[in-house]
């Protein structure tokens, strides 16, 4: 009896310890190297496949990649092509200039814009008064005549103090915020006249009432011409933006060609 429990004991360790061997050879088959070892191409890194030796390879020639067809090389470049290399800015939208198009270039342009050129686009954004050099006045006569495409090339690749912006705004974008740009110059000088026929006119303070908000935001105001105005307790005050301040970093004026006169 004893000798029958005895074997019946051995022979139940004997299937474990077969089970569990066949459990740890599977394991180890299971951790093969083939694809972790595979050949393969490493970022920036150099290949012996090719006489070159370079890993990474370059585009085909005579080919276009998704993406960078442009085939509407105003609507990407802001400017036109002339003869013999002459690029040219003009004041022609490449696309119909939307109310959608100015909300979302005002979304943009708040966003972007106003920590150097404030919300109303004169130069003096929250950054420029607490030092930084001052942006430019989009209502001084300079930019006024710039054309509307120059703003496209700025944002674009940069100019002065300002870093390009291609990589935060895409080119609808840039060519939206253009856009809210001359639209806030022309509001700036807008009169009764320029509104058209039909259309009711309210005063600020009808508008104040009918939001709800208090009657002295219907008060007139002046925009500060410099950061002493604006802060009164800084001891250095931003340039003033005067029109066509040769001090101004942001005046562009192609050296070839007089800056073109505004659209009217």
């Amino acid at each position: 009896m004893h000798a029958v429990q005895l074997q019946t004991k051995h022979s139940g360790l004997g299937r474990i310890a077969a089970c569990a061997a066949l459990a740890v050879l599977g394991l180890i088959t299971g951790c093969r190297q083939d694809m972790h070892n595979q050949p393969k191409m490493y970022p920036q890194r150099g290949s012996s496949m090719f006489a070159d030796h370079r890993g990474a390879r370059p585009q085909v020639l005579d080919t276009v990649a998704r993406g960078q067809l442009h085939e509407d090389s105003y609507f990407y470049t802001g400017v036109i092509q002339g003869p013999n290399g002459y690029k040219e800015e003009s004041n022609l939208m490449p696309f119909p200039v939307t109310m959608e198009v100015l909300e979302r270039g005002q979304e943009r342009f708040n966003i972007y814009c106003t920590p150097c050129h404030s919300r109303v686009g004169n130069g003096l954004g929250e950054i420029v008064m607490r030092g930084y050099k001052p942006a430019a006045n989009f209502h001084d006569q300079v930019r006024m005549a710039q054309p509307i495409s120059h703003y496209f090339y700025v944002m674009t690749h940069g100019y002065g103090a300002m870093p390009d912006y291609s990589a935060q705004l895409a080119p609808v974008d840039r060519w939206a915020v253009a856009a809210y740009i001359r639209a806030l110059q022309l509001s700036g000088n807008a009169t009764v006249a320029d509104v058209p026929a039909g259309k009711a006119i309210k005063s600020l303070k009808e508008v104040a009432k009918e939001e709800n908000l208090p009657a002295s935001d219907a008060e007139p105001w002046e925009l500060p011409t410099t950061a002493v105005q604006a802060y009164p307790h800084t001891n250095e005050g931003t340039p003033a933006m005067a029109p066509g301040n040769p001090a101004d970093p942001k005046i562009f004026i192609p050296a070839s060609k007089p800056a073109p006169a505004a659209a009217k």
